[in-house]
């Protein structure tokens, strides 16, 4: 039995935007990997005690890094399920509103690595959650339509 799947033109850049995704928790591992061995955190501790922030500039940036990698992960599943169901029917949407995403978590990253978690939150954070909202309404559109089709 043969089975043909039609995939919409400009899948390619939804996948290259969900590799985007890749790349930048790359970047977020890295760097908490660096700010670990630069505190003196060792494993299994997850997170610097507050004893250890108020000793070590180091351990405050150890804590922003893990912190922001946290949150990337904890956003990914959702980012993840809405690029996919957007792309079904809007595949440019999903690419672009994905990967507006991704490059705001950059932003999101570095204003959390400046010691000041105030900092994270800016022009890039703004592109992201318009990314992520772009996602969702969309996704829910397409599902609409999906469900309830106009004959």
């Amino acid at each position: 039995m043969t089975v043909t799947v039609t995939v919409p033109d400009g899948l390619e850049y939804v996948a290259a935007s969900l590799l985007s995704t890749v790349f930048v928790l790359v970047g977020h591992s890295i760097n908490v990997s660096k700010w670990r061995k630069r505190s003196g955190i060792k494993y299994p501790q997850l997170y610097a005690e507050k004893a250890e922030v108020e000793a070590s500039r180091d351990a405050l940036i150890f804590n922003c890094a893990q912190r922001a990698h946290a949150n990337t992960l904890e956003n990914l599943p959702m980012i993840y399920a809405t690029t996919l169901i957007t792309a079904v029917k809007y595949p440019i949407v999903a690419a672009a509103a994905c990967g507006a995403w991704s490059l705001s978590r950059i932003f999101y990253t570095r204003g959390y690595l400046s010691g000041d978690p105030k900092k994270r939150t800016g022009a890039g954070y703004t592109l992201g959650t318009a990314g992520f909202f772009t996602l969702l309404l969309t996704s829910i559109y397409t599902v609409g339509q999906a469900i309830f089709p106009r004959h």
